[in-house]
């Protein structure tokens, strides 16, 4: 079991004591709403303090790692083989307007693979987290992905581009493809909680294109872990590198791939 081991204790502790001075930031987050500079600045000011926090932690407890920052970059460690992966506040915009739908997401690489990732949304209290080979666990519970077969029945998740960001029509012909044949599509601006969230099985598949390693790195190995499907939008396994993800439950991931690849 995965629950209660080294590695375990150090990704918990620190997304743990980073989530506290979140929590208060988060709380202050209303009275920051008057201005557009002042909430961006807040938000930059909250992200940074947290990635302090989690570097700070992760090298406690193992002090050769590298890491990988969304805010600080590349840092190598004396350990080549192993780094961290960290995005402090997933769901960003989300935090900036006051919404309780973001998360830490850490991800500790080995070589070309994600061996443990922890999602922890600090509003809620979810811990999501596995480690390769020993499954996936919200808090205390083991996770396993849903058993739905048909996509007439199912919910799929995905992250729409917002203004800057190409590929607005490609999005568009394939929602409205998926849109077509599934029960609903959701939308919630966090990509590690959306993969969190289809490991748990609330969610049946999500897809997204153009992310960033930090962004999925732990998510895609809670749907591994849980039993679930992944790949990237043309059935390979690039995910980390293109940032394109197709993650789902086993019955549901070739039919999801075959409405979303552009023939």
């Amino acid at each position: 079991m995965a629950l209660g081991s080294a590695l375990w204790t150090v990704m918990t502790g620190a997304a743990s004591k980073a989530a506290r001075t979140m929590k208060r930031d988060f709380g202050e987050i209303e009275q920051l709403q008057v201005s557009r500079k002042g909430p961006s600045d807040f938000v930059s000011a909250a992200d940074l303090k947290a990635e302090k926090t989690l570097r700070t932690e992760l090298e406690k407890g193992r002090p050769k790692f590298g890491f990988l920052l969304e805010e600080s970059g590349e840092i190598q460690g004396a350990d080549k083989r192993h780094r961290w992966i960290i995005d402090p506040i997933d769901g960003t915009t989300n935090f900036l307007h006051g919404i309780p739908h973001f998360a830490i997401s850490i991800g500790l690489q080995m070589d070309e693979e994600i061996i443990a990732g922890l999602v922890y949304n600090p509003v809620t209290n979810e811990m999501f987290y596995a480690e390769k080979g020993k499954g996936a666990f919200l808090n205390d519970h083991r996770l396993r992905v849903s058993a739905r077969s048909d996509l007439g029945d199912s919910i799929i998740a995905t992250g729409i581009p917002f203004r800057g960001i190409p590929g607005h029509s490609s999005f568009l012909n394939r929602l409205e493809r998926v849109m077509k044949v599934t029960a609903g599509v959701r939308r919630m601006g966090t990509a590690s909680l959306d993969l969190a969230y289809v490991a748990a099985g609330r969610y049946d598949g999500f897809w997204e294109v153009g992310l960033k390693p930090w962004d999925i790195a732990a998510g895609l190995l809670l749907v591994q872990e849980a039993g679930g499907f992944i790949s990237d939008i043309e059935g390979g396994r690039t995910m980390l590198a293109t940032g394109d993800v197709v993650s789902a439950n086993p019955r549901i991931h070739g039919p999801l791939l075959g409405l979303l690849k552009d023939n």
